[in-house]
């Protein structure tokens, strides 16, 4: 499990709002949380409808999701659900869900055919773990798990509320989303053919590939916590500037900091020549436009006031966070 003090070394300092160690203990409360949840679903007693759970499959599956990562998907749906009053136990539920998705699709991505990576989270990926044809079962397992918690009349009875997390996950995953985002990554590398991608070219790239599962997290709090639609147009517009500042971060820590701190090998977007912001606009240029939108993200949430502060030090945690 995330204990309180790890994830305080993985947060860097959040700048202003809720002090560091306030919003490291909420961090790593919620991490825990999620973890004992996903424990819990990923254990070997047979389910509902479910004929049998092949050991290797379940152990396989343990090693990609669990005892790693900030949880800052499920973070961001309880959280927005939180401050709207929603039940906590559907956002964990739908959190999990984003999460799992989220944890599926880092194993495949670190497949050979993809980013043909060896270390995840400070282990060995999957398929040096175990090898490629069970690496891209338990995806496709950890994938359709995600939509039979979210779908599951347990965590939430309202059908309808059911039916729009379903939707929701499936666009922010699918072809327009996750999905579509890492092909238009693939072909920036030159897999296809010959391909060059301006400024817009990569924002909308971005936004696919990472930023469509962060943005649907909030919304999932959003739909749960029974936002109308003016408040769920103002968690889109922060769930879309955060999931951009995420990746633009993400791309600063890939040129500079340590294998070691991130727990996966760095540089690499450089070396394979994938499109990138800080490629883009520089170090400078890319720093900057992550506090700009960690400006939209405060802006989005301004109409809460005080009980968008978590929200608000999460965007900036984003963008100051070591790994």
């Amino acid at each position: 499990m995330t204990s309180t003090s790890s994830t305080q070394a993985q947060t860097g300092s959040v700048k202003a709002g809720t002090p560091a160690s306030e919003f490291s203990h909420r961090l790593a409360q919620v991490a825990e949380t999620v973890e004992t949840f996903l424990v819990d679903r990923l254990g070997p007693e047979v389910g509902p409808g479910e004929i049998a759970r092949p050991p290797r499959l379940m152990e396989a599956m343990r090693h990609a999701v669990l005892g790693g990562g900030k949880r800052l998907r499920p973070f961001l749906a309880i959280e927005t659900a939180r401050m709207l009053g929603g039940s906590e136990a559907a956002a964990l539920a739908a959190g999990a869900g984003v999460e799992l998705v989220h944890c599926y699709s880092l194993v495949h991505d670190d497949l050979p055919a993809m980013d043909d990576d060896d270390m995840r989270r400070g282990k060995p990926t999957v398929h040096k773990a175990y090898d490629e044809a069970t690496a891209i079962l338990v995806g496709d397992a950890l994938q359709t798990l995600a939509f039979e918690i979210v779908a599951d009349p347990t965590w939430q009875p309202d059908p309808r509320i059911r039916a729009d997390l379903v939707l929701g996950l499936a666009r922010a995953s699918g072809l327009g989303g996750m999905v579509g985002g890492q092909l238009l990554d693939l072909t920036a590398e030159g897999r296809f053919g010959a391909a060059t991608m301006d400024v817009d070219d990569t924002l909308r790239m971005q936004a696919m590939k990472t930023g469509a599962i962060l943005a649907f997290s909030v919304e999932a709090g959003a739909i749960v916590g029974g936002a109308d639609e003016g408040q769920r147009a103002a968690l889109l517009r922060y769930g879309l500037a955060l999931g951009q500042a995420f990746q633009i971060a993400d791309d600063i820590l890939d040129r500079e900091a340590s294998p070691e701190a991130m727990g996966k090998a760095t540089g690499k977007d450089k070396d394979a020549g994938k499109a990138t912001l800080v490629d883009r606009l520089g170090l400078d240029g890319a720093r900057a436009e992550c506090d700009r939108l960690v400006g939209v993200c405060e802006d989005a949430v301004a109409l809460w006031g005080e009980k968008a502060r978590t929200l608000r030090d999460a965007a900036r945690f984003t963008v100051a966070r070591k790994t």
